[in-house]
Formats: structure tokens, sequence, C-alpha cells
């Protein structure tokens, strides 16, 4: 199972997390997000894939930051269409891996997953709330149960360190769990990544 860390700001913070070696790295483009990154991302690993993370956003803009900041992936977190994400898909290098995001609770339809397996990599599950991520709070693993797709996917929302149990029971499941994202439950504020915190997942994560 491998390890993304979103919402990264701050070029100091970025290199000490850089050091821990996760698999993805998150920088949201979204101007409404608390930890949106319009700065320089310093010179990270290169096992280190940069993900561009963007909600309703037009792919000239896209194209852009993959452009300027040597993106590998892209995670559309907002309502974009099974036309958008084929369209995005045809105009950036092939090697770009997309993430499609779902807001899940009790009553998402997982029906709506199939039609989007041809135009992007995996999907992520975040929680569904007020705002498109970084609520903070977890859903009901459970429903995941009914995920029918072979599809591996990213497991997101409000995840701490108070999870990893279950995470290691959901890791012996048959279900496709490619990776975790953390974000706001490992903060000193937003944007502002608490290192030691960091390292003890890093360091469950990989034993």
């Amino acid at each position: 199972m491998k390890l993304k860390i979103c919402g990264m700001k701050y070029p100091d913070n970025i290199l000490e997390v850089g050091s821990l070696l996760p698999d993805y790295m998150g920088f949201i483009f979204w101007e409404k997000s608390a930890r949106y990154f319009d700065g320089v991302i310093p010179d990270l690993p290169k096992s280190i894939k940069k993900v561009g993370v963007f909600v309703n956003e037009n792919i000239p803009v896209i194209e852009e930051k993959i452009a300027k900041y040597d993106l590998q992936a892209i995670q559309l977190h907002g309502q974009e269409s099974i036309e958008f994400c084929s369209e995005l898909k045809s105009k950036i290098d092939p090697s770009i891996e997309i993430f499609k995001v779902f807001s899940a609770d009790e009553n998402f339809d997982f029906s709506v997953l199939k039609a989007y397996e041809p135009v992007c990599d995996y999907f992520l599950f975040d929680t569904k709330g007020k705002l498109p991520g970084g609520n903070g709070t977890t859903f009901d693993w459970k429903i995941l149960e009914k995920y029918p797709s072979t599809k591996p996917f990213f497991l997101s929302g409000g995840i701490g360190i108070e999870e990893l149990d279950s995470i290691n029971e959901i890791s012996k499941t048959n279900l496709p769990v490619y990776a975790i994202d953390v974000n706001s439950k490992f903060e000193i504020e937003p944007g502002l990544k608490n290192i030691s915190l960091l390292k003890k997942i890093k360091k469950c994560h990989t034993t």
C-alpha cells in the first residue's frame, strides 16, 4: 500500500516531508483551499510523484500547471465528467496518472464508477462534506464492501494515527486499496505538516 501526503504548502516543510520518501506528494491548485499552493516546489527525490489537485478546472490551466511544476499525477476533485477525463487523458503525457475522486457516504452509488474506468488510472474515495476535500472526517469504510471494480483506489478522508488498525484490517481484504492519502490529521496548521506524526505513520506503513 502506497502513501500519499497531500496539501503541501511551505518549501522547508516540503523538503522535510520529502526526506520521509512518501510515494506521492499532493499540491492543491484550488484557490478556495486553505492549502492552496502558488509557490515554488523545491527539488524532491525522483521517487516521489508530484500530484496536482484540481477542482472543476479547465484543461489549459491543468496543462499549464503540469508544465510549470513537472507534475506526475493529476487529481480531479470536482464534478469532472467522463468526457472531461477522456479529453484530459488524450491531451497530457500518457505517463501522467489521473486520479478521479468520489465523495463517499452510505448513499454512494457505486454504479457510476464503471464508465470512469477507461479514463482514469485510479479512483480516490474521500469523505462527503461541505468542502471538496480536507474536511478532516472519515467515512464508514464498510461501504467499500460493495466496491464492484478491480480498479485500484486511494483511501482518503480524515485519516489519522487512530485509523492505523483499520487500515491494517482493510489491507487484509481483497479490496484493491492502492494507497492511503493523509492530510489534515497530520498538520500543525493548514499546509504545514507535523513531521513527527508523519514519521509514525510512515514507520507503521512500511512494517
